[in-house]
C-alpha cells in the first residue's frame, strides 16, 4: 500500500498558490520580506509576511488571521476536496492540522480562550467542511508538519480514514519572536544558512494544504518518514546530531533506499549558529558531499509550525514539475568551514533528475522529524 499525496496548494510572502511559489524559488527570490514593527517593543524586525486579502470570518470563535489564510489557501482545491468528501464520507476524511502560534496574537486583544487554542484551526477547518470524522491539531514547535503527515499516514494505515486533508499554519505573532529574540536568533539582516556570516533566522508565516490518499498512482508518494527526539536541551539542539541522523536513517530505511538514491534534500536550515552545526553533521554523516542541499528559507522565512509544510509542498513541485532545476541555496558565498562540507545547489546548476526529495524538520525540544518524497506511477 502506498500513502500519496494526490493534490496540494500552499500560501506565503512568496505569493498566493504554490505555482508562484515554485517558480520564485527556482529564481533564488529574496525580496519579497519587509521590515515591520509593532511585534517587539523598539524594535523592527525583519519578516516574511503574507500579502493577500484575506476572506471574512463572521464566526469569532474562529475570526482567526490563521483561518483566513487558511480559507485563502484553501480555494484552489475546493473541487478536490468536494470530491474527495463524495467518495469517501464525511466520516472517513479526516484532518490533522499542524501549527505553533494558532491564533495567541488575536487573544492579547479579544481575551476569547478559544483564540490561543491549538485546536481552532483544525476544529475550524473540521466545521468548515461539515465533516464527521477525525481531527486534530500536532503542535511539536518546528517539526510539526512532517508529525502532522506522521499521522495522517498513520491513519491511513490503521484504516481510521479514508483520506486525510494535512493543513500546516502559522502567522506572525508576538510570543514566538519575542521568544527567539531573546535567545538572540532573530535577524534584522537576510539569513544565510551555513554560512560563516550568518547572524540567525528570519521569521515568516505560510499556510499549506495537501489530500493525502491511499493507492493513488501518477502522485507523490510519502515514501517513509523518520522520528527521533534528542533529549538534550529545551531550544539547542545535539551539536553531535546523534538523534538526527536516527531520523533520517529510519525515514530512508521505511523508503527502502540507499542515501545515494535520494536527488535533493531540503534543508531545514535556520541559519541559527546552533541548528547549522548539527544539519550539517547530520548531512554529512548519512549522505557525504554528494547529494544536493539548499534551504528555501532564505526565500520564505521560517514559518515555524508550517515551516515543513511549506517546504513539503516545494519537495513536491519538483517531483511533480521537474525540469532540470532545483532550488538554489541562497546565501552569501562564504560558506562556513568549521562545518561539516555538504553539496549546496548553485543558481543555474541543472541536474539530470529529481525522483526523490528529503525534507529535514528540527524543532525546540530536539524534535526531529525527516520526510522522504517520491514520485509514484505504479498501480
Amino acid at each position: 500500500m502506498s500513502i500519496n499525496i494526490t493534490s496540494y496548494n500552499a500560501i506565503c510572502n512568496l505569493g498566493n498558490d504554490i505555482e508562484t511559489i515554485y517558480r520564485k524559488s527556482l529564481q533564488g527570490c529574496i525580496w519579497d520580506f519587509c521590515y515591520l514593527d509593532g511585534y517587539i517593543k523598539n524594535n523592527w524586525i525583519y519578516a516574511g509576511k503574507i500579502n493577500a486579502n484575506l476572506p471574512e470570518i463572521k464566526d469569532k470563535d474562529y475570526n482567526l488571521r490563521c483561518n483566513g489564510i487558511i480559507l485563502k489557501t484553501i480555494k484552489k482545491l475546493e473541487d478536490n476536496i468536494e470530491n474527495i468528501i463524495c467518495e469517501y464520507g464525511e466520516k472517513n476524511t479526516a484532518i490533522v492540522a499542524a501549527t505553533t502560534n494558532s491564533g495567541v496574537e488575536e487573544f492579547e486583544k479579544t481575551h476569547n480562550p478559544k483564540h490561543y487554542e491549538l485546536a481552532n484551526p483544525s476544529e475550524f477547518l473540521h466545521k468548515y467542511l461539515n465533516l464527521k470524522g477525525f481531527y486534530t491539531t500536532v503542535s511539536t514547535a518546528c517539526s510539526s508538519g512532517i508529525k502532522a503527515f506522521s499521522l495522517a499516514r498513520d491513519l491511513l494505515n490503521n484504516n481510521a480514514a479514508e483520506c486525510v486533508i494535512v493543513v500546516c499554519v502559522d502567522t506572525l505573532a508576538k510570543v514566538p519572536l519575542y521568544g527567539f529574540n531573546s535567545l538572540e536568533v532573530l535577524s534584522n539582516k537576510p539569513s544565510l544558512p551555513f554560512g560563516k556570516n550568518r547572524t540567525g533566522m528570519n521569521i515568516g508565516e505560510a499556510c499549506s494544504i495537501f489530500i493525502i490518499e491511499k493507492n493513488v498512482k501518477n502522485t507523490v508518494e510519502i515514501m517513509g518518514i523518520g522520528e527521533s527526539s534528542d533529549i538534550y536541551h529545551s531550544t539547542t539542539p545535539d551539536p553531535d546530531a546523534k538523534e538526527a541522523v536516527n531520523a533520517i536513517t529510519q525515514a530512508l530505511e521505511e523508503a527502502k533506499i540507499k542515501p545515494s538514491e535520494v536527488d535533493y534534500i531540503n534543508a531545514h536550515a535556520t541559519g541559527t549558529i546552533a541548528n547549522d552545526i548539527m544539519e550539517a553533521k547530520a548531512i554529512n554523516s548519512v549522505f557525504g558531499e554528494n547529494i544536493p542541499v539548499s534551504s528555501t528559507k532564505p526565500m520564505t522565512g521560517h514559518c515555524l509550525g508550517a515551516a515543513a509544510g511549506i517546504e513539503t509542498a516545494l519537495c513536491c513541485m519538483l517531483l511533480d514539475n521537474f525540469n532540470g532545476k532545483l532550488y538554489p541555496h541562497i546565501y552569501d558565498g562564504e560558506y562556513d568551514e568549521t562545518l561539516p562540507k555538504i553539496r549546496l545547489v548553485q543558481k543555474n546548476e541543472i541536474f539530470k533528475q529529481c525522483e526523490i526529495c528529503v525534507c529535514n524538520s528540527f524543532g525546540f525540544g530536539g524534535t526531529n522529524a525527516i520526510l522522504v518524497l517520491g514520485k509514484h506511477n505504479e498501480e
